[in-house]
């Protein structure tokens, strides 16, 4: 049970950790545009993330598909930019009236890139295990734990600011996607040059 736990914390604080805060960025700019009233779309959206977060993350793990470690930090930043960018696109039309199905394909296959990424520390922390597949399993747990408590933290936000402050739903969108792009760039930009 001891070593659930590790790989589960591992998992929990690397989505935590403000030093890799990217992850906290793209999933504050996948749920802005939502509220609780529409949690079963929050639920799907962060499910098919998760989905393809986690099966990325075991075909790497496994080594049935290689990836250069450069490319995929840079596309990372370039899902938040796009997510963002989307928001404010659609940030007039109503919570229901957005393109559910193009929102659930690019959100999985931003889950695969996402879990790319995360595929390099688990090979780095869990190298000298004889088996991979339970601590990966816990791994993701942990992770996946991370994104619920970050999801739950927007809703939240989102709400407090729509209902009791009383600002807007497009200018929350608006306002929530700026910060994000402005901080986003930067990184893009240094990731870009790193290619």
């Amino acid at each position: 049970m001891s070593q659930f736990w590790l790989y589960f914390q591992l998992g929990l604080e690397h989505v935590l950790d403000w030093n890799a805060y990217d992850h906290i960025l793209f999933l504050i700019v996948l749920v802005a545009s939502f509220s609780f009233l529409t949690w079963k779309k929050v639920f799907w959206l962060v499910t098919i993330f998760t989905l393809g977060h986690m099966l990325s993350l075991f075909l790497s793990v496994y080594k049935i598909v290689l990836v250069n470690t450069t490319l995929v930090e840079f596309l990372i930043p370039v899902t938040i930019l796009a997510t963002a960018i989307f928001n404010m696109i659609n940030s007039k039309k109503k919570e229901n009236k957005n393109n559910v199905s193009l929102l659930y394909f690019s959100t999985a296959f931003f889950g695969i890139i996402h879990g790319l990424g995360f595929s390099s520390y688990f090979k780095m922390i869990a190298s000298g295990s004889d088996s991979l597949f339970l601590p990966l399993l816990e791994f993701a747990l942990g992770i996946e734990a991370a994104q619920i408590i970050v999801v739950l933290a927007v809703l939240l936000l989102s709400f407090l600011f729509q209902n009791v402050l009383q600002v807007s739903r497009r200018d929350w969108i608006l306002v929530v996607s700026a910060i994000v792009i402005g901080i986003i760039l930067p990184i893009l930009k240094e990731n870009y040059l790193a290619l």
